[in-house]
């Protein structure tokens, strides 16, 4: 049977994200599913006071039904999909940026739901729990300045990240788009920020949340390095690539190479859904 793609959004995101991706491997004979984490999709939280005229003093205190998710229960709604999707035949999981996490999460509980994992500029955390891999050299060169600029209200209390993606501060939006869609029009990237939710979850796991090789290790994969990717830099791409390789020497990644930017290949999709039909091809017939 022909394989379904199941992917996994990243931070910020939803599953309106892989429409225009989706769209293409439907034209191409390929079956998908984009899955919404929970908190996300039509279960996330837009407070009134983030609408215009904005309130920034409630939208800083006002709840967020995301506060309480844990990585934990983003890798069980995953598998829950993948238990759904395994019975139409194999499954190949596609996780971007933070996504990631989860998906590697789901393969340390659920190999045998997964036929091939599929890594696009996503984390993978091996040696290191994910948090620490930001102070390390290979993300020194990532300007944050922009999401920070972006941050409203205290995660602390909140118990959430909360980010005003309906700012209209010029330097924020410059910061936000040369850090996600610099290879993007002005245009592109306002329709794309505005696909984004306010809220994310705070929790990134434990140090045993990291790929794990007796379960994780024995799933065929794949890593997408995006050349322009100035949110998860190539030279951490690539870190995570070696890594994963020394975990498992005997099952190393697949790797190919998309020249984009950090959601480039989502607004322009056609050359990633090629590159997801070629790896559809490497199933076992």
């Amino acid at each position: 049977m022909p394989p379904t793609f199941v992917l996994v959004h990243g931070a910020f995101a939803n599953s309106f994200s892989f429409a225009p991706l989706q769209a293409e491997l439907g034209l191409l004979g390929h079956r998908s599913v984009a899955v919404d984490l929970p908190g996300h999709g039509f279960a996330a939280t837009y407070p009134r006071a983030y609408q215009a005229p904005q309130d920034l003093g409630g939208l800083a205190t006002a709840p967020g039904a995301i506060r309480s998710v844990t990585l934990a229960d983003n890798a069980a709604h995953l598998i829950g999909t993948l238990e759904r999707a395994k019975r139409n035949g194999p499954v190949i999981l596609v996780s971007h940026s933070r996504g990631g996490m989860t998906a590697t999460v789901a393969a340390n509980q659920r190999p045998d739901l997964i036929d091939r994992i599929v890594y696009v500029s996503a984390w993978c955390p091996v040696d290191l729990h994910v948090g620490a891999y930001y102070a390390e050299p290979e993300m020194a060169t990532v300007d944050t300045t922009g999401l920070a600029s972006a941050m409203v209200g205290n995660p602390a209390e909140l118990g959430l990240l909360r980010s005003n993606f309906r700012t209209a501060d010029p330097d924020v939006l410059a910061a936000l788009k040369a850090a996600f869609l610099a290879d993007g029009t002005d245009e592109e990237f306002m329709v794309f920020l505005n696909t984004f939710q306010p809220d994310e979850n705070l929790d990134v796991g434990t140090p045993d949340d990291r790929a794990q090789p007796d379960s994780w290790g024995r799933i065929p994969r794949t890593y997408v390095r995006l050349t322009e990717d100035t949110s998860v830099p190539l030279a951490m791409q690539d870190r995570m690539i070696r890594e994963g390789d020394a975990l498992t020497p005997e099952n190393p990644y697949d790797v190919r190479t998309l020249t984009s930017s950090h959601l480039k290949w989502l607004v322009d999709p056609a050359p990633a859904a090629r590159v997801l039909g070629d790896i559809a091809a490497l199933l076992p017939a």
